[in-house]
């Protein structure tokens, strides 16, 4: 068997099991797995040393937003960086929101996106759809789904956007999926609560005082609880599948354990931040750094959410990317309600779950793939053709070392944002080498890629677990 590339030495990891192995990639694929394939079918192929280090599949991030317009601006991340970004982080394949704007149908908006990433990743990428009127862009889903885009997002907040989606929406929304055999994700967190505490506090006293404290001040954790019970109260009603996207909450997680216990079609994802920082972060002077939105929350939200990652109420771990540079966050000008709401994320995934998971016992080095590459592949429909080490898969993998860490310094990664909220920290975890489907795009943590390398994937159906 004529091999391009063999992978020698190292120690692959599965969810189940770490196996000393070689890999063998042809074209774009995956073709064999074995000891000694150096030996045996070196003639002409290019061999990377990977003793002592792990070979991952690569990271899957179901959960970016790149050049994004949002908050009166346009988030500074777009397919060139944030996927530079990506392949230095050892993540592979993206999905993004394609949302529409103004009165735009669902088929505008992915044409919108295709536009912006065709000729600009540098990795594999797809797309989720936002549903932002209901009634009018119902018709489309099944063509979406048709062009291998199955996954679909509702937000129950974001009325002055124009993106809000009521509670019937979100009802018939399931319900069509449910026959489609879609998903619908949705962004829960209860918009009538959350717009009256910030309405209370919106006065120049309270700015003065509080700052950008307010942002978690306002946001407490009922206002996240309440919209995913209601959420799963919709989708235990209509059998429909549904995914909440950037689960912050202790409150979340014991919902979601739940419903899924009484058999409630229901997933939940988290991000990096929620489980690394917490709400102290807005009291320092870059507080405003660090609005999201959701925002961050507190260590006993941390500890629950590690808890439901190996417990199962939590399937995967994503970013949420939505870069703003220091200059797009100074907008707030002392109003926490202008602040450009998102931070990056997309280079420090791995690394920040590897560490914080990994090396501090929360998670196996096979529960860290499992959620940052296998269980987000196969929950949206891109399993076995991504997120695994299988004869037959896209040779997509990352080379990380168990121990070695490298410092965070957003002067040294790709990221177009001029901060970063693990400034300084030490990581293990980044990617030495990174391949997408066959090509080095990563080489001794150097990106070596190109743009237009990436494509979009089309999905099936989305998967179980």
């Amino acid at each position: 068997m004529k091999l391009d590339t063999i992978i020698q030495g190292g120690r692959l990891v599965t969810p189940s099991d770490t196996i000393a192995a070689d890999l063998g990639i042809r074209g774009e694929k995956i073709v064999a797995l074995g000891r000694d394939l150096a030996r045996t079918h070196a003639a002409g192929a290019r061999v990377v040393d990977a003793r002592g280090r792990y070979v991952i599949p690569g990271g899957v991030d179901v959960h970016v937003h790149l050049a994004m317009p949002f908050c009166g601006t346009v988030s500074a991340d777009d397919y060139d960086s944030g996927t530079r970004a990506a392949a230095c982080g050892g993540v592979t394949t993206v999905i993004d929101f394609a949302i529409p704007y103004e009165n735009e149908t669902l088929q505008q908006a992915l044409d919108n996106w295709h536009a912006k990433a065709r000729e600009q990743a540098c990795v594999d990428y797809s797309f989720h759809l936002a549903i932002t009127d209901w009634r009018r862009q119902r018709v489309e889903l099944p063509a979406m789904i048709e062009q291998g885009v199955p996954t679909f997002k509702q937000f129950m907040i974001y009325a002055r956007e124009g993106w809000q989606s009521d509670d019937a929406a979100v009802f018939e929304a399931l319900e069509t999926l449910r026959d489609l055999g879609g998903m619908l994700c949705v962004h829960a967190e209860s918009s009538r609560v959350l717009d009256l505490l910030v309405e209370r506090q919106h006065t120049p006293a309270a700015m003065k005082k509080h700052g950008a404290r307010l942002h978690a001040m306002t946001r407490p954790n009922f206002v996240e609880a309440e919209a995913i019970q209601r959420a799963i109260l919709w989708a235990r009603a209509t059998g429909g599948r549904l995914f909440i996207v950037h689960m912050s909450t202790a409150e979340g997680a014991d919902l979601v354990r739940r419903a899924r216990e009484e058999g409630v079609q229901v997933l939940a994802e988290t991000c990096a931040q929620y489980l690394v920082l917490d709400d102290s972060a807005f009291a320092g002077r870059d507080g405003h750094l660090y609005a999201t939105c959701p925002q961050l929350k507190k260590p006993a939200d941390q500890k629950r959410l590690w808890q439901g990652l190996r417990a199962g109420e939590v399937c995967s771990i994503s970013t949420d990317t939505c870069t703003f540079t220091r200059q797009q966050k100074a907008m707030w000008e002392g109003d926490w309600t202008r602040i450009p709401m998102g931070m990056p994320g997309l280079e420090t995934l791995l690394p920040v779950v590897y560490t914080h998971g990994v090396l501090k016992r929360r998670l196996t080095v096979n529960e860290f793939v499992d959620k940052c590459c296998t269980a987000p592949a196969r929950v949206m429909g891109l399993y076995p053709r991504k997120g695994t080490l299988q004869v037959g898969s896209d040779a997509d993998l990352a080379i990380i070392h168990p121990k070695d860490k490298r410092r965070v310094d957003w002067k040294k990664m790709q990221t177009n944002c001029d901060w970063s909220p693990f400034q300084g920290w030490e990581l293990a975890g980044f990617a030495e080498h990174t391949f997408c489907r066959g090509t080095q795009i990563v080489e001794d943590y150097r990106f070596v890629g190109r743009n237009g390398h990436g494509r979009f994937i089309p999905r099936s159906r989305p998967g179980r677990l």
